[in-house]
């Protein structure tokens, strides 16, 4: 029996230590719950701080873009001038300096091809023969006939026959391709035996001692530009080199783009192109004008655009007054214009009015101006 009380005793103690040890892991259970609680109302507090912060920084913002949006400021600038040395940008591609479509002016059958793809020719040389048989027999016909008629005939009757021989002749004459100028064989497109119509191309002859391009150049430009000016122009095709031309041709006429433009076509010409470069390569190109030029600036802002595209600018004349000018413009970028024409003088003062949003637009795409001019 006493060994049974004392078993009981023992069950006790280790019922004991077990409560114990069960309760100190609910206790730790509870802090970290408690300290889990505690950081999350530390997250949601500093989150919220964040939200209304924001949203007041945000209508601080809105606030004072709408009122710079809706300010409009008289804005006062004066006109400009700027010293820089022209260059012209160019571009476009070569081609021959001289091309021939050779083309039979009789029809019939080729009787002979005397120039192969590549070969180079003369001036009056023969490519190609055509049947000249007909054309042949009515020449000899009107010789014997002016023969006849300067025995027996009468004046009006012998000139009547000679003005046909001089006729049958050129008839001859056309069944004989020759070449235009000395050149170069590009293209043949018959053989001997091949039917011809008049009129049909039967080679190509081409000039390749020179090559010439055709630029377009602005019509502001154009009083830069002259003959013999010196052009420079890269290709492609030939990394690292530039190749010297110079303004061979200048039209009499003008004519206008589809925005408006007066160009002008002028014509370059390169001498002693390299033999890789060939008709039809593209290029950059510039053409240097010597000497500065100044040229008078104002911001695009200041110029109004009226009624049929007359352009004005408002010159302040008074303390409170202004009038209204007339001028012509280039624009060049980058919110700058060139005075093209206009009573207008460095150190004139313009006034026009400007929105908070055209303040916001100058800082966000602000720069120096450039135009086809360099400056310097």
């Amino acid at each position: 029996m006493a060994d049974n009380i004392k078993d009981n005793v023992v069950m006790s103690e280790a019922e004991k230590q077990e409560k114990a040890i069960r309760d100190e892991y609910n206790a730790r259970k509870r802090r970290r719950r408690i300290k889990k609680l505690i950081i999350w109302l530390i997250v949601i507090v500093l989150a919220a701080a964040g939200l209304i912060y924001y949203n007041k920084v945000k209508a601080d913002f809105e606030a004072k873009t709408a009122a710079m949006i809706g300010a409009v400021t008289t804005v006062e600038v004066p006109v400009e001038e700027n010293v820089y040395t022209t260059v012209i940008d160019l571009s476009g591609y070569v081609e021959a300096y001289d091309s021939q479509e050779a083309k039979f002016r009789s029809t019939g059958a080729v009787t002979g091809v005397y120039v192969s793809e590549g070969d180079d020719v003369t001036k009056g040389q023969l490519l190609a023969t055509i049947d000249s048989t007909s054309q042949t027999y009515q020449v000899k016909n009107l010789q014997n006939q002016i023969k006849q008629a300067e025995l027996t005939g009468s004046a009006s009757q012998l000139e009547t026959l000679r003005l046909q021989l001089i006729n049958a002749e050129n008839n001859l004459e056309y069944t004989n391709l020759v070449a235009n100028f000395d050149g170069t064989v590009a293209k043949v497109s018959v053989n001997e035996g091949d039917y011809f119509e008049a009129g049909s191309s039967v080679m190509t002859v081409v000039d390749l001692s020179k090559l010439k391009a055709t630029v377009q150049i602005d019509e502001i430009d154009m009083g830069s530009v002259e003959l013999g000016q010196k052009a420079y122009l890269t290709f492609d095709s030939l990394p690292g080199e530039t190749i010297e031309a110079y303004v061979s041709y200048i039209p009499m006429l003008g004519t206008y783009t589809s925005q408006g433009i007066g160009v002008v076509n002028v014509e370059l010409t390169i001498d002693n192109p390299p033999a890789s470069l060939k008709p039809g390569y593209s290029f950059e190109g510039t053409i240097s004008v010597e000497g500065d030029v100044s040229m008078l600036l104002i911001p695009q802002a200041a110029v109004t655009t009226g009624r049929g595209g007359v352009t004005t600018v408002q010159k302040k004349t008074g303390p409170d007054t202004s009038e209204t000018v007339t001028v012509r413009v280039k624009y060049l970028g980058e919110g700058y214009c060139q005075l093209v024409s206009g009573d207008l003088k460095v150190g004139d003062v313009l006034t026009y009015t400007k929105s908070g949003m055209d303040a916001m637009s100058m800082m966000m795409g602000g720069g120096a101006p450039s135009g086809n001019g360099r400056g310097r």
